[in-house]
């Protein structure tokens, strides 16, 4: 099958497009026939060594390093080292071509979305397993995943729609929920036009909260017609609605504006972040946090019920896909750069070709 392998950390160069054999499932595992996959952050940032604890960079700004000293970080992944070499892609839209040994048969030809966040040892543990950063993912035209993973929706989406949902919605409705976001509730969202913040606005909103997007002056109206109530700009957001003005902030931004969203929060508030695309180092006044009774939340294990509460939302129309644009496999790395742009509201998918009859 073709696939795109990332050889290691680093530049453009370590995504090479491949034939490597279509995988076969074991039991208890299904293969899927890849039909769109998304693209995300977490794709480049593993690339790149991000997440290492040596880089203090934010993503956009380390991406321009040209990662020069890459060979030092091999802490960069999600869980200590990535495997590499990797087939990366956490968001697979896909139909199931074959089950394992004592599957079920009546599940095959079934279009699926396959939950990026795998719980291996149950939800009583906080040990995941990502797809496309601990096991192989969705650039490619197969993938092999556990049965339990695989979820079918019955929906009049298109692949590539489909494709934008699992990590960035799957992120935004877990912290969505872990923030316990109510009817009333005013929640500030930072990042609001990228594809977890914009996933945000219409999870929060879905739950009746009064959502305060930030995005900059080129996308503010796409945010507004997302659901959100009000759009402020990225310059400091105190000046616009003031302190203790609002009772939850969804930030996975961080970086240099930190203090100023935490000081928005009223007394009793509740932040939550699952990123730092702005920089993972932050100033935190402890006075701030405990004077305040302030919350922090860290999301990155997703709970049980939130990739199957997501399919139900797609299967009513409660939620709607933000595709900004589709690309072939084999582009990726111009992908990746037109990403990283960040002139888009929304998500990239890429489609594999067609595998031969």
């Amino acid at each position: 099958m073709t696939a795109v392998v990332t050889t290691g950390v680093g530049g453009y160069d370590r995504l090479v497009l491949s034939r490597v054999p279509i995988p076969e499932p074991g039991e208890g595992e299904v293969l899927v026939r890849v039909l769109a996959a998304g693209m995300n952050n977490t794709e480049i940032n593993t690339r790149l060594g991000w997440y290492s604890s040596s880089v203090t960079a934010g993503t956009n700004d380390a991406s321009e390093d040209a990662v020069g000293d890459a060979s030092t970080r091999p802490d960069g992944g999600w869980n200590a080292a990535t495997p590499f070499p990797l087939i990366q892609g956490a968001d697979c839209c896909g139909r199931i071509a074959a089950v394992g040994r004592g599957g079920d048969e009546s599940a095959l030809g079934a279009r699926v979305l396959v939950r990026a966040c795998m719980r291996t040892k149950g939800f009583s543990s906080w040990d995941t397993t990502w797809l496309g950063s601990d096991l192989d993912g969705a650039f490619a035209q197969f993938v092999v995943v556990p049965a339990h993973e695989v979820f079918p929706v019955d929906c009049d989406w298109s692949d590539a729609e489909l494709a934008t949902i699992p990590c960035a919605y799957g992120t935004a409705e877990n912290m969505v929920r872990r923030a316990g976001v109510t009817t009333g509730a005013r929640v500030l969202v930072t990042g609001a036009s990228g594809g977890v913040g914009s996933a945000v606005v219409q999870l929060a909103k879905r739950r009746g909260a009064h959502v305060v997007g930030m995005a900059g002056d080129a996308k503010r109206d796409q945010v507004r017609a997302l659901g959100a109530d009000e759009v402020v700009g990225r310059d400091d957001p105190r000046d616009v609605l003031g302190a203790d003005s609002v009772d939850v902030v969804v930030d996975n931004v961080a970086g240099p504006g930190f203090p100023a969203v935490l000081d928005l929060l009223r007394r009793g508030g509740t932040y939550v972040s699952s990123g730092a695309i702005g920089g993972p180092l932050v100033a935190l006044d402890m006075r701030t946090l405990y004077l305040k009774d302030l919350t922090l939340i860290g999301c990155t294990a997703w709970d049980e019920e939130v990739f199957p509460d997501l399919v139900s939302y797609i299967e009513r129309g409660e939620i709607r896909p933000l595709l900004a644009r589709v690309f072939p496999l084999e582009q990726i790395a111009a992908a990746q750069r037109e990403f990283l742009e960040k002139t888009h509201v929304g998500k990239f998918a890429l489609i594999p070709p067609d595998p031969a009859p």
